[in-house]
């Protein structure tokens, strides 16, 4: 068989590896170690299995990543997002659908603060899904209004889905935060468009506006926001301004979540511990995922799988818009059945250099494989988001 052969054997191998339900971390690493030890031989093989996950793991940036995850579980069993919560209900206790906009807006304020859609969800589905049920809203609005609006986490900053496109395509994380924000401010209005005319078309689902709010109480529900406006203008301002690097922002938004947590006498020491626990869990298995796609993209590259699928899809003759379609409907099946980052982590390696060859902006495409990556964790079979509001 030749080099390139072995390259596509191994891709089969790697996906029917996946399919069984090996751990997509386990299986990169195994399917990529396997390949360069029939390439390259036992011992080159033995030290890129050393070498070069030590390279990827000690970028710097990548430290970013259990920062701004610190961020968001501190800020999650602190209850720092309880206020956001209150103050969009009282203001727009007259919209058609209220508490599922409010739930909307509540969930895009947090997302700017912790970075992840499982996160997000999670956080407000014990707060906005309880409040909604108890309103008569129907439950099937109540716990998808807020599993939807959960997925805004990877789109907004901090995203850790942008963070880890950014350090593999080598690309400005910065550019894909200014562009995350612009397509997340577009979903969030989405969102609550469906939101009222879906109400207005079927008045079951939610009932009439009823609550009158005089404007004393709502300016006094905006102070129970300031915990999460002062993180946010110190991770943003601190890193648009170039004055943090996105590790140092994380950081300084860590250290800001605790402070507040700490003021309002929210963060016990259990609520600490189990942060930073969930925090090294969550970093372990990104990874060890991360890891395994740069030996597999090691292995690709010596094969020479990946080159050979680029030129095939350029013969191939397809337009851009054709290619670009095929990669949406590959990433939204994936969706439906791996988690975000491993899906992502698993396809970047042969998707970068074909979407390169066809010269499309990499910043732009990094935005919209997010969007397409957290469509998926709404989609059946699996619904990440779902399982996770239904178990808060």
């Amino acid at each position: 068989m030749s080099d390139v052969q072995i390259g596509l054997c191994g891709l089969v191998v790697l996906f029917v590896s996946i399919a069984l339900r090996i751990p997509v971390g386990l299986a990169l690493i195994g399917v990529s170690f396997g390949g360069l030890w029939y390439l390259m031989g036992w011992g080159i093989a033995w030290g890129s299995l050393g070498l070069i996950p030590y390279q990827f793991s000690a970028n710097w940036v990548l430290s970013s990543v259990p920062m701004f995850l610190l961020l968001g579980y501190i800020c999650y069993h602190a209850q720092l997002t309880q206020g956001l919560f209150r103050a969009s209900r009282l203001w727009l206790s007259r919209v058609p659908g209220g508490l599922a906009v409010a739930s909307i807006f509540g969930t895009t304020g947090f997302a700017a603060v912790c970075g992840s859609s499982v996160a997000c969800s999670a956080a407000m589905g014990r707060i906005a899904v309880p409040e909604m049920i108890k309103h008569r809203y129907n439950p099937g609005l109540a716990t998808s209004t807020v599993a939807i609006a959960g997925t805004v986490g990877a789109l907004l900053p901090p995203s850790i889905i942008m963070i880890l496109y950014g350090i593999i395509a080598q690309e400005p994380i910065t550019k894909l935060f200014l562009g995350g924000i612009a397509a997340g401010l577009l979903t969030v209005l989405g969102y609550i468009i469906v939101v009222i005319v879906r109400v207005k078309l079927n008045p079951e689902l939610a009932p009439p506006p009823k609550e009158s709010v005089s404007m004393q109480e709502r300016f006094k529900a905006l102070w129970e926001v300031w915990p999460v406006v002062m993180i946010m203008f110190g991770i943003f301002g601190g890193l648009f301004s170039g004055l943090f690097t996105p590790t140092e922002a994380g950081a300084v938004g860590a250290f800001l979540a605790c402070v507040v947590a700490l003021c309002k006498r929210t963060l016990t020491w259990d609520r600490l511990r189990s942060a930073v626990l969930e925090t090294l869990l969550t970093t372990g298995t990104i990874l060890i995922i991360a890891m395994g796609a740069s030996l597999l993209t090691r292995f690709l590259s010596l094969s020479g799988a990946g080159d050979y699928l680029s030129s095939m899809v350029i013969e191939a003759g397809a337009s851009t818009f054709i290619i670009l379609l095929i990669i949406v409907l590959i990433y939204l099946l994936l969706g439906m059945f791996l988690e975000p980052i491993g899906a992502m982590l698993l396809t970047l390696p042969i998707v970068l250099p074909i979407v390169d060859s066809v010269e499309l902006n990499l910043i732009w495409f990094g935005v919209v494989l997010t969007k397409l990556l957290e469509i998926g964790m709404v989609t059946p079979p699996i619904g990440m988001n779902i399982f996770v509001i239904l178990d808060s």
